[in-house]
């Protein structure tokens, strides 16, 4: 009896587990990276984009997947309303490699 307690605490944990990092993982998105978003600020708060021509060189400097991240990204309306300019400029370079 012991041990189906504990095997069933086990799942139910792993189960809570997985339903938790699937809600985080849409809740959130690439433009939500300070790693990945600080190339194109000059702030730390991420408030003020760089100059277009600095812009371009930190999108450049990506890796393709992850263009295609913040591309899909911009895609979806809500983020791209959070995201306004950025998303702006990212379709403007038109994930261009």
């Amino acid at each position: 009896m012991n041990t189906k307690m504990l095997t069933m605490g086990a799942m139910a944990l792993a189960i809570m587990t997985g339903g938790a990092l699937a809600g985080t993982s849409t809740g959130t998105s690439a433009l939500d990276d300070p790693a990945k978003m600080s190339p194109f600020f000059t702030d730390a708060g991420m408030k003020t984009m760089k100059s277009e021509a600095e812009f371009k060189a930190a999108w450049m400097a990506m890796k393709e997947d992850e263009r295609a991240g913040i591309m899909k990204a911009c895609g979806d309306e809500a983020i791209a309303k959070e995201h306004d300019n950025f998303c702006k400029m990212t379709k403007q370079l038109g994930g261009a490699n």
